[in-house]
């Protein structure tokens, strides 16, 4: 049984918000951007309960009774939105992907540069950004894949698929940009995102930039490749 299939209602509501919800926000200013009579509906809280503390504490740190807690509802309430905790979890990813990857980190990359090869580069200009924020909550991508490590667990699953989209995103710059074999390509400047976002993780807050001029270089040697 594929995530797909466990949680049918797991799709991004029409209430929620269309602007780009930026990592130097708070949670709070991210959820201000809500309306709300999307706010005050019970899924709705229960999912930003969920969102907000997944992000900060992960899946295994947080159990059904402080998402209760945190929402307000009652526990047949939450169960009669969500049948499992895997069920909010993939929710809460698939929503994830919507304020974070597209609504923040493609947003953000798109109204930096316009060539499609300074695009590439300015998504470490926005990792570094992101990287010095003082809640830095690091890839709930990376977090949920480490944590649930069973490559069966419907929930690895999904945050696979999502970073495999980051990915695809990547490689679409590439192939605009020129850059010979741009899957191969993508596989590795993939690679420098999520390392540099593990050593943010670390402590190093200069962790972008030093990945970036890695990306420079394997830039320059990809499109040299095309040109030879």
């Amino acid at each position: 049984m594929t995530y797909a299939t466990l949680v049918p209602d797991v799709r991004q509501d029409a209430t929620d918000p269309a602007l780009p919800a930026t990592m130097s926000l708070s949670h709070s200013q991210q959820t201000a951007r809500i309306p709300k009579h999307a706010r005050s509906s019970a899924r709705e809280r229960i999912l930003e309960a969920a969102y907000e503390l997944f992000s900060q504490h992960g899946i295994r740190g947080v159990g059904i009774d402080s998402i209760i807690e945190r929402s307000g509802v009652a526990r047949m309430t939450l169960y009669r939105h969500f049948a499992s905790k895997d069920a909010l979890v993939l929710a809460f990813l698939q929503r994830r992907e919507e304020r974070w990857t597209r609504n923040w980190l493609q947003y953000e990359v798109e109204q930096r540069a316009t060539d499609p090869a300074e695009r590439l580069l300015a998504i470490f200009d926005v990792f570094d950004d992101w990287f010095q924020q003082p809640n830095f909550e690091g890839c709930s991508f990376i977090n949920v894949l480490l944590e649930m490590a069973d490559p069966a667990d419907v929930v690895h699953q999904a945050s696979r698929d999502y970073l495999a989209r980051i990915r695809s995103f990547v490689e679409g710059l590439a192939a605009e940009a020129g850059v010979a074999d741009p899957a191969g390509f993508a596989r590795q400047w993939h690679i420098l995102m999520k390392g540099s976002i593990v050593a943010a993780g670390e402590g190093d807050r200069q962790a972008a930039r030093q990945a970036q001029d890695v990306a420079c270089l394997l830039l320059n040697q990809r499109r040299g490749a095309i040109r030879d």
